[in-house]
Formats: structure tokens, sequence, C-alpha cells
């Protein structure tokens, strides 16, 4: 009876033993046809397959399913700058890949257009002479005109998708009032959404020019996860983290897709100054990847009448819309995944 007890014990330990034995994840994955995204800087991760994902960080035992979801598991660790897990980890990411395969994937269900200022709040202004007349030119009126043409545009495109804005004329927002709309937008299951705000520039430097678009720096953190996911402080954190660092990938790739965009439709009527981080108050307080377009300087002599012209106005808002299109087509053809 104790030789049997004790085989039986053993059996039970080789097979403990085994289910938690470590194995090379990127090995491991390659044989499940699984996709792995590592950041050894950051030692952050995502396993992906089939537009599904794990988001997980070394040293971490809590892995997010799909972005909206989470469970503990045996946490992966790095030995010998090589990304190492337990068995047990890649069998239950397998598992999950296996159980999800036929569900939807994400979309983005719905854009968000916030044109800047408004009402009693012009933004910046200059006094040009435009066509033998002095112009007041106002940003509140440049950022009103782009995004009702950015909005036509999106929506022809788009029928299928909530194509929004924060305000439709001349009214005044606070900036607060921006973002609960942002934030408040409902989505369907599966769905995320892009909020787009329109600026313009100015500066002391008459000789500024050029359009840039701006996402929130990744060393800030927003609270962008339902604090109710979890009543354990430090698993929010990490959750949130995560979550935080995708919005932030996809912002940076709108970003990209933007410039690329406006710069094939105005050419060299002006020039591209990159894409910038910064903390904006409208891109920090909206919980979803979000930019802020600064379309020209009207500070500028030159920009400042581009930016009062209509054929040119219609080039600046059909590249905006060629830089969400790319972005939109990048998402939903890679499932949800962002590079």
């Amino acid at each position: 009876m104790k030789r049997r007890l004790s085989l039986t014990v053993l059996f039970f330990l080789i097979a403990a033993f085994a289910w938690s034995a470590a194995v090379n994840v990127s090995d491991s994955a390659k044989a499940a046809g699984i996709n792995l995204y590592w950041d050894p800087l950051a030692e952050t991760g995502i396993l992906e397959r089939n537009g599904h994902h794990i988001s997980f960080r070394a040293g971490d035992s809590f892995v997010i399913r799909d972005f909206d979801s989470y469970i503990e598991e045996d946490a992966p660790y790095v030995e010998n700058n090589q990304l190492m897990a337990s068995l047990s980890f890649m069998n239950n990411a397998d598992s999950f890949f296996k159980s999800v395969e036929n569900q939807s994937h994400l979309r983005i269900g719905a854009i968000l257009i916030d044109p800047g200022h408004g009402g009693k709040d012009p933004g910046a202004s200059a006094v040009w002479t435009i066509g033998g007349k002095r112009v007041t030119v106002q940003e509140k009126d440049i950022c009103l005109n782009i995004g009702l043409k950015l909005r036509d545009y999106l929506k022809t495109a788009y029928p299928d998708k909530q194509i929004l804005m924060t305000r439709s004329t001349d009214v005044y927002l606070k900036l607060e009032e921006r973002t609960d709309i942002a934030n408040s937008v409902k989505l369907g299951e599966n769905e995320a959404i892009l909020y787009v705000s329109i600026h313009v520039n100015a500066s002391l430097d008459k000789n500024a020019c050029g359009y840039e678009v701006w996402y929130l720096s990744p060393d800030y953190r927003r609270q962008v996860l339902d604090k109710t996911v979890s009543d354990d402080a430090n698993v929010q954190s990490i959750l949130n983290d995560m979550l935080e660092e995708e919005y932030t990938t996809e912002s940076i790739l709108i970003a990209k897709f933007i410039l690329d965009g406006i710069g094939t439709q105005v050419g060299n009527l002006s020039e591209s100054r990159g894409a910038k981080e910064e903390e904006w108050f409208v891109v920090r307080n909206s919980k979803m990847p979000s930019v802020l377009v600064e379309t020209g300087f009207l500070t500028n002599e030159k920009e400042a009448k581009l930016l009062t012209d209509e054929d040119y106005l219609k080039k600046l808002s059909f590249g905006i819309y060629n830089g969400l299109q790319a972005f939109v087509t990048h998402f939903e053809r890679s499932r949800g995944f962002t590079e």
C-alpha cells in the first residue's frame, strides 16, 4: 500500500514538475504559431494569434487578455537575456487562443473630432492683409472648418462607424467637457475609439511654419482602466500601465500616418515638423488613442494666407483623413494589433 502511495505521489510530482518546467517563450510561441512582440528594455511583451492578444510583463504574474480581462499566471522572467516562462504559461496561452478563434476582432467603432477653441475663446489670432483687406485670422474658425471637412470625408468612407465632433458650430467648450464627451462615447463589443484634436499654431517667431502632430509622452501615465477591474492597487497599476502602453503605441502610429497624409496632400506648400510628445490636457485626459494636430502657424504671413484658403484647407483635411484611414485599415486588417 505504501509502495503504491509513493508511486502515486511520485507520479504527481513528476507531472507537476513537467507542467511548471521552464521553456523559452520565443521558441515555444513559434512552435504554436503564436507571434511574440517583446520589448527587452521595458521587459513587456504581447503574444498574438489571429488578432487576439495576451499582454504581460516580466516578473509580474498578471496578464491581460484582449485588453479587457486579466488572469493570474506564473510570472515570465528573463534569464541570460532570454525570455522564459513555465510550460503552463504557454499551454494556457495556446488554450486561450483556441477558445477565442471564432470570436469577432477589434475594430474602430468611433472617431471623435475635436476642433479646438470656439465661442468666446478664439484661440490664437493674427491680423494680415489678405486679398487687399485687413483680416483677423482666428484659430477657432480654422479648426472648425477643417473639422467639418474631415467629418464629411470620414462619414462618406465609414457609414458603419460613429463619426462624432465635440463641436460643429462656434460654441465654447471647457477642456474638461471635451474629454468628458470623448470618454462617454458608447461602443459596441470589441470596438475602439480614436480622438483627434485640431489646432493651429502661433509663435513669436514670425518665420516659424509647418504642421506637426502631438501625442502623449510615454513617460506620462493616465488612469485609463476602470478602477473596478481589481481591488488590489498593485494589480490595478500593472494592468493600467499595460493598457496605457498600447494606447501610446497606437497614438504614435496615428501621428505618423497623419503626417504622411498631410505631406502627400500639401507637398511643398508647407513643411512637416514631425511627431512630438507633450502632455496636452485633451490628450492626457482621453482614455483612448489620441493625437493633437497643429495644422500650421497663423503668425506666419504665408501660412496664415494658406490657412484661410478653402482649397488648401481641403488638402489639409483630406491629408488628416488619409492618415486616419491608413491607421484604421492597418488596425482592422491586423485585427486590432499595432506594432
